[in-house]
C-alpha cells in the first residue's frame, strides 16, 4: 500500500517540529528568532517607578569572590538574570556585551546565573564573551524576582527600577543607550 500525500506531509512537518523542538539546530533556531523578534526594552511608567526595598543580597564572582549587592548603592544597575539553557537570554548576549564595552566602567552590570560554573565559563569561552557573571547565595530581594528568563532590570541611583524586561531585548539600541546616558547625567 503506497502512502497517501498528506502523511508524508503531515510526516515530514513533525519531523521538522521535532528537530526544531529538540537538537541544537532547533536551539540555534530560536535564538536567530529571539534576536529577529528583540526590541528595545521598554522604560518602566514614571508613577510605576518603585525603589528596591532592601538591597540585602550577597553573590559570587567566577573566581568564588564575594559580591555584596549592598556596596552598589547609589550606582546605576544593571541585573540581567539568564542561563546558558535559554535561547532568548543567548539572543541577546552580543547585544549586552557591547552595551558592557561602552558603559562598563560607569554601570554596574551583574550577569547572574545559578547554572554550574564550569558550563558558564566554557559557553563564555565559546561565545568570546567577556562579562562579570554571578552566582546568588540566596534569593535576590522581592523585587528583582522573576520565572522567566531573561528578566533584566536597570536601576537608577535612587534604587527606583526604571527598566524590568523580560524576554530577549536589543540592549545596545539607540533607545536604551540614550536612557543610560540620561542616568549618568542625573
Amino acid at each position: 500500500m503506497v502512502p497517501k500525500k498528506k502523511w508524508i506531509v503531515n510526516g515530514i512537518f513533525i519531523l521538522g517540529i521535532l528537530i526544531l523542538l529538540f537538537t541544537p539546530i532547533g536551539f540555534k533556531v530560536k535564538v536567530i528568532a529571539s534576536r529577529l523578534l528583540s526590541s528595545s526594552a521598554a522604560k518602566v511608567k514614571e508613577g510605576m517607578q518603585v525603589p528596591l526595598d532592601t538591597y540585602q543580597w550577597k553573590l559570587t564572582d567566577l573566581e568564588n569572590g564575594t559580591f555584596n549587592f549592598e556596596d552598589q548603592k547609589d550606582k546605576i544597575i544593571l541585573v540581567n538574570f539568564w542561563a546558558t539553557w535559554c535561547p532568548p537570554c543567548v539572543a541577546e548576549m552580543p547585544s549586552l556585551q557591547e552595551l558592557y564595552n561602552d558603559y562598563g566602567n560607569k554601570v554596574v552590570f551583574m550577569f547572574v546565573t545559578s547554572e554550574d560554573r564550569q558550563k558558564v565559563v566554557s559557553f563564555l569561552e565559546r561565545k568570546d564573551l567577556d562579562i562579570p557573571i554571578y552566582f546568588p547565595s540566596f534569593e535576590p530581594p522581592k523585587m528583582l524576582r522573576s520565572k522567566l528568563l531573561p528578566t533584566t532590570y536597570i536601576i537608577d541611583r535612587d534604587g527606583k527600577i526604571i527598566v524590568a524586561e523580560t524576554g530577549a531585548a536589543d540592549w545596545n539600541s539607540s533607545k536604551t543607550r540614550a536612557l543610560i546616558d540620561e542616568l549618568l547625567k542625573e
